[in-house]
């Protein structure tokens, strides 16, 4: 029996600190490609069947348009399924309500949260605009697909150095890890403004970094009842917020670092971090357009895609 093993892609951020345009849908690659292509094309390759895009629906249009019906033709190619689902800021469970004016997104756990009609079986997540590299994908496929049937509570997390994962063009958040020596993830701490300092060394505004250091960047595997701890942790934290008034309710998020954090320290889930070599690098901002495009070239010159990219796929 086949095993759907689905990637959720997070496309509805905002995009605000790119400047003009919707920074997920940038060209980058030698035909015009954009760094979802290149999700697609690996996670394809290291064998996902299901491709699940989250969006808003006011980039629906230009979504379409620029990746949706040419990504939709390669999947169908590739006997992949492809599906679509909408972040909705005021689509909350019972009765809570959205607070008047909020214009943020709720956080990347109720953007995963948006599909779970769709997701069946295991799944990673991902963000749209962070190239991951191929290993990442198929080491986070491989462990989903070779956990025992019985398994529950055993997720992974792709794990990235710190200093292959910062932008010369500004600040960033990471979710900081610390790791035991059986690779498990004891604890994850988004940590904000993240750069280099005149060393070229990473740093906070307060203290230095160890560059070697492991980040997560958003690369998750689950199994399906992940979905249900989403769905009481967003009730729960709704009502923290919303009721109780722990945080601004204009603009706290509910975040899957922070909640897999939580997680770990009640002792509910266990999380595998799985080391990856490639270097991550993404659009965060407008001027990181360039060193993104010409690391694709260099990428492509070197034979680890072809010029058209889904080419080279079987």
């Amino acid at each position: 029996m086949n095993t759907t093993t689905t990637l959720v892609i997070m496309a509805a951020g905002i995009g605000a600190r790119y400047g003009a345009g919707v920074k997920q849908l940038a060209k980058v690659g030698p035909k015009g490609q954009i760094i979802m292509d290149y999700a697609v094309h690996d996670a394809i390759e290291a064998g996902f069947n299901q491709i699940v895009f989250i969006i808003r629906k006011d980039i629906k249009e230009e979504f379409s348009e620029v990746i949706g019906r040419r990504i939709e033709e390669v999947c169908h190619q590739h006997n992949v399924s492809v599906a679509y689902a909408f972040q909705k800021i005021d689509d909350l469970p019972g009765k809570h309500k959205k607070p008047e004016g909020r214009t943020k997104p709720w956080g990347t756990g109720k953007a995963v949260l948006s599909c779970h009609s769709l997701v069946e079986g295991p799944f990673a997540v991902i963000n749209a605009d962070d190239y991951y590299g191929k290993e990442a994908f198929v080491k986070v496929h491989d462990f989903l697909t070779n956990l025992p049937e019985d398994a529950r509570d055993t997720y992974c997390m792709a794990g990235f150095v710190l200093e292959n994962t910062l932008s010369e063009h500004g600040q960033v958040t990471r979710g900081l890890c610390q790791v035991d020596e059986e690779k498990n993830l004891l604890d994850i701490h988004e940590t904000h403004d993240i750069g280099f300092n005149e060393d070229h060394v990473p740093c906070t505004p307060d203290r230095v970094l160890d560059p070697l250091s492991h980040v997560s960047m958003n690369m998750w595997g689950f199994t399906g009842e992940f979905m249900d701890y989403l769905e009481t942790g967003f009730n729960d934290f709704l009502t923290g917020v919303l009721r109780r008034g722990k945080g601004d309710p204009m603009k706290e998020e509910f975040l899957i670092p922070v909640f897999v954090q939580k997680l770990l320290k009640e002792n509910r889930i266990n999380v595998k971090v799985l080391e990856t070599g490639d270097s991550w690098f993404g659009v965060t901002y407008q001027e990181d357009r360039d060193s993104v495009e010409a690391a694709f070239a260099d990428l492509t010159k070197d034979g680890i895609y072809t010029e058209e990219l889904f080419d080279d796929l079987s």
